[in-house]
């Protein structure tokens, strides 16, 4: 693995070449927000983006989604994988928030996670881009890219994370969680990585032999 001066550097690369790297899922409050990462499990962020204009027109907060229709609610959402799950996922969610939480998209990492269609990695994105914590989310891309460039070396998501976890300063964990997932988007592609155009091909594990 990457030792941690060169993790310093790595981090400090990608933050310059993506600077504009954020949550790319459009919400306007925390409960949007907790929704649509729901139903970007599979899927794109620009697929969740394009049925959730009208989905949160519809439904605007929690109370409202707590009494929607579960078909209904398919009919708006059914252009992503799994939609019918995630229809039932996201109602139940609203309902619980209804009557354990006033509405109101708690900030407990516990609370989070015992609501219906909430994991590990959505209750990371909402604590961090919703609430401001320090977080790092696994999805495939952070998963793939990490442990390609050599900053971990795990087999598994939650593995993964808690390695990161250890190895960066956890004042960098949000903000490397979003240069990861754009790095893996922009050019650290799954198949066909842009090695020959990577910033950090001088330093990633991958490219060099070394992993």
């Amino acid at each position: 693995m990457l030792e941690k001066g060169k993790i310093k550097e790595v981090l400090d690369i990608l933050e310059k070449t993506y600077p504009e790297a954020e949550c790319a899922l459009h919400h306007k409050n925390v409960f949007q927000l907790i929704v649509a990462v729901a139903l970007s499990a599979q899927t794109t962020d620009k697929s969740v983006n394009v049925v959730t204009p009208s989905l949160f027109e519809r439904y605007p907060d929690a109370e409202a989604l707590a009494a929607a229709d579960v078909e209904e609610v398919s009919e708006y959402i059914k252009r992503i994988g799994m939609y019918k799950t995630k229809a039932k996922n996201i109602v139940g969610m609203a309902q619980k928030l209804v009557s354990d939480y006033d509405g109101q998209v708690p900030e407990d990492y516990d609370a989070l996670v015992s609501l219906p269609g909430v994991g590990r990695k959505t209750a990371n994105v909402v604590l961090s881009v919703g609430f401001g914590h320090q977080r790092i989310a696994v999805d495939t891309h952070v998963f793939r890219v990490a442990n390609r460039i050599g900053l971990v070396h795990e087999k598994d998501v939650l593995k993964t994370e808690l390695s990161l976890m250890e190895r960066i300063p956890e004042e960098r964990w949000s903000r490397t969680h979003h240069s990861l997932i754009y790095h893996g988007r922009q050019c650290c592609d799954a198949r066909k990585p842009k090695c020959d155009d990577c910033p950090i091909n001088m330093l990633c594990e991958y490219i060099n032999g070394e992993n």
